[in-house]
């Protein structure tokens, strides 16, 4: 991902929530100032209310100077109220005594998680997909990340008409940095401009949405046109990350878009720790994205694959997964015998097969003492007048090592499921391979080997999840099943930025590679978006359902949870299908108040979340939230145990409809899944049933979650939802 890593007009009251922010600390007598985060919910609806007038009321109260001077970071005054406020440790306990302040909590650093994808998952190019152009011009994505390059030919508005007459947003990219009619909006949270440097923002942004743009390839490997799911819509990009990627400007991401106008956030953002959702900035600002009907789409993050690391856990954003298509770079490496082996990394480099001396790090060691360090290629090992001009042969997957000792080319030992680029010519070898090639150095006097450029391999097997991908189960909500969906995130072609050089130099290119949940994230928010020009008036909720229940089914490639559906939630997304689910779990803003309570927050913790004012009069159990899936995580395992759960579907199918329930077991479990009614007769569009879902068993096994499928269907649609029933002891990463 790269990851962490977002308000409208809410109710009229008083919310602060304060991070603390450690690097920015000055002293201030015997404390020192920390920048905070005054997060004050929703903004009043007096005509005579100025939020900038009211914060640095607050400010000089519990300052108690004369001057405020540099105090004041920045306001939050368009969708949602509050500020950011530099304050020493006894100012922020007075600030939060005041009169209507609910919280207080740190400001934390959050990462980003980083064509043929949209072939494999039929989304195909020009009329072999249907498309609704009108309402797709009309639909804004918003993208949190690192920037833009607004010159990209992928955001270029050659054929477009102005912005959305919706649109309220502006251009504040700052200096030299010009919007147009397809990237219609951005704005920077920290000094500089929305241009983005790394490459990451203009990846996902292009992923999502950038136009069709024939004969893109990095250095000729995946040579194709490259494309966002929704081409015709329009980008609104606020740089979040520069450098770091703080609370605050996430928060005011979200405070801005929200009141620009966009319809999808995307923001392949996270964190590799677990905030409870009243201090999880990403949570709050989504909650409120999601009460005026926006999706926030978000990346699961890239610790996998240990089990419970994924920090995307709230059940009103849509939580992505990573995972493979169809394609993959290979480079290949031929040894002097002319064996051929194939290796991955994504080799830009042609060296027209010609075959250089092979010397293996233990034999370019510095001194005899240092032969074992130097068969890792650890940097102070290795001489480098034995390296240079050949092709180094390494332990450990250390290019930059290599690089810098001056080698022509490096040969690793890498494990890894994905490739990455190199300032050299690279091959990655798994292990019986690698073997081959320290076998071949035995058997001669003067090895050699050719590293060649990389090609793409296509494949037809069924996608997996990808090492990296963060896994469940859900460590705040353990019965509401994360992550949601997957997509893929696996070596992506799209567009990049001209400042971000995917070498070690200062060679820059306009359309690079990248694999991870930053990836996978911008592709289910374009299928979202792409739902959604098909349902404009769907809820987010409606949407979230569409995707998850029409995915594909996805199976247990390995033993573990790492590999089940903590890996994949429903499966892998099915653009197409999502757009016609047939039936749909609706869940409203007065449900998650209602889970929310069932979670036994109180009234004061929920209103940190949503900045409204909840009596808690209705709570509903989490495993009884609408949710697309089904979850529960039981006690113990050597037990005998009755589950229910309770949905309701909405008919968005056709009338005079008649769904009939089916269910399949998965991974050999034995539960015994009863729903009832076991019929849903639809007579209208629109039209809502319940029903309850039993699940009993005994023994659950303890290293593997029992699940099975519920499928709906009328003969044309198959509505799926994941059953997941489960043990053990996942505890909490330290948020501190």
């Amino acid at each position: 991902m790269a990851e962490r890593g977002a308000f409208s007009s809410f109710h009229s009251f008083l919310i602060v929530l304060l991070f603390l922010n450690s690097v920015l600390a000055v002293t201030h007598g015997h404390q020192d100032k920390q920048v905070y985060i005054v997060y004050m919910g929703s903004l009043p609806s007096r005509a005579d209310y100025t939020p900038m007038s009211h914060h640095m009321n607050i400010l000089q109260e519990v300052a108690r100077e004369s001057s405020i001077e540099g105090r004041l970071v920045r306001s939050y005054k368009r969708s949602f109220n509050g500020f950011v406020a530099r304050l020493t440790e006894s100012e922020r306990e007075r600030v939060a005594d005041m009169e209507g302040v609910v919280s207080v909590f740190p400001n934390k650093k959050l990462k980003l998680q980083t064509s043929a994808s949209w072939d494999f998952m039929g989304l195909k190019e020009g009329k072999g997909t249907k498309r609704n152009p009108l309402v797709e011009s009309d639909t804004i994505i918003g993208v949190f990340d690192g920037g833009i390059w607004p010159e990209s030919e992928s955001f270029s508005d050659k054929g477009f008409g102005p912005p959305p007459k919706k649109w309220k947003g502006i251009c504040a990219g700052g200096k030299n940095f010009t919007c147009n009619n397809k990237l219609i909006g951005a704005r920077h949270y920290s000094p500089g401009d929305a241009r983005d440097s790394t490459g990451h923002g203009t990846h996902t942004a292009s992923i999502a949405a950038g136009n069709a743009v024939a004969n893109t390839s990095f250095f000729g490997i995946g040579n194709g046109t490259v494309r966002g799911a929704v081409p015709a819509s329009r980008i609104a990009a606020y740089r979040v990350c520069a450098g770091e990627c703080r609370d605050d400007a996430i928060l005011s991401a979200f405070d801005d878009a929200i009141a620009d106008g966009v319809d999808i956030i995307t923001i392949s953002i996270g964190d590799i720790n677990v905030y409870p959702f009243e201090k999880d900035p990403i949570a709050i600002g989504a909650f409120h994205a999601m009460s005026k009907g926006i999706l926030t789409v978000n990346a699961a993050g890239n610790t996998g694959p240990d089990t419970a690391s994924i920090t995307s856990l709230a059940p009103w954003m849509l939580t992505v997964a990573a995972s493979t298509a169809n394609r993959e770079f290979v480079s290949k490496v031929v040894l002097g015998d002319g064996k051929t082996l194939v290796g991955k990394s994504v080799n830009g480099f042609d060296l027209k097969g010609k075959k250089f001396p092979l010397v293996y790090g233990k034999s370019a060691a510095l001194s005899l003492s240092q032969a074992k360090c130097a068969e890792d290629c650890t940097p102070e090992c290795l001489d480098a007048s034995l390296v240079k001009g050949k092709i180094l042969v390494c332990n450990r997957f250390l290019p930059y090592v290599a690089y810098t000792k001056r080698a022509v080319a490096a040969i690793f030992k890498d494990g890894s499921d994905w490739a990455q680029i190199n300032g050299l010519p690279v091959s990655g070898l798994q292990n019986d391979d690698f073997e081959s090639v320290l076998s071949y150095f035995k058997s001669e006097k003067s090895p050699e080997a050719a590293v060649l450029k990389s090609e793409s391999i296509f494949y037809q097997t069924a996608p997996k999840i990808l090492s990296f991908s963060s896994r469940g189960p859900n460590i705040i909500v353990a019965d509401i099943l994360k992550p949601d969906i997957t997509a893929p995130g696996l070596e992506i072609l799209a567009a990049n930025s001209l400042k971000a050089s995917p070498f070690y130099d200062t060679a820059y290119v306009k359309y690079s590679v990248e694999s991870g949940t930053s990836m996978s994230c911008p592709h289910v928010a374009g299928v979202a978006a792409y739902v959604k020009t098909f349902h404009p008036k769907w809820s987010p909720s409606m949407i979230k359902s569409a995707i998850m229940t029409t995915a594909w089914s996805m199976n247990a490639s390995q033993s573990g949870y790492a590999s089940t559906e903590f890996a994949y939630g429903a499966g892998h997304v099915d653009p197409i299908a999502a757009t016609n689910p047939g039936l749909v779990y609706e869940i409203t803003k007065t449900d998650y108040f209602a889970f929310l309570c069932g979670m036994n927050y109180n009234k004061t913790t929920v209103k940190l979340i949503s900045g409204e004012a909840v009596t808690c009069s209705e709570k509903i159990s989490p495993r009884n939230l609408n949710y697309p899936s089904m979850s529960a995580k039981l006690s113990g395992s050597n037990i005998s145990f009755i589950v229910t759960f309770n949905r309701t579907v909405t008919n968005v199918g056709t009338p005079n409809s008649t769904y009939k329930s089916k269910v399949v077991l998965n991974h050999g479990s034995k539960l015994n899944v009863k729903v009832s009614p076991s019929v849903l007769s639809m007579k209208s569009m629109n039209e809502k049933q319940s029903f309850t879902v039993t699940v009993s068993g005994s023994e659950l096994h303890s290293e593997l979650p029992s699940s099975a499928n519920l499928i709906w269907s009328d003969g044309t649609h198959n509505v799926r939802s994941p059953i997941v029933v489960y043990t053990g002891d996942f505890s909490q990463p330290s948020s501190s």
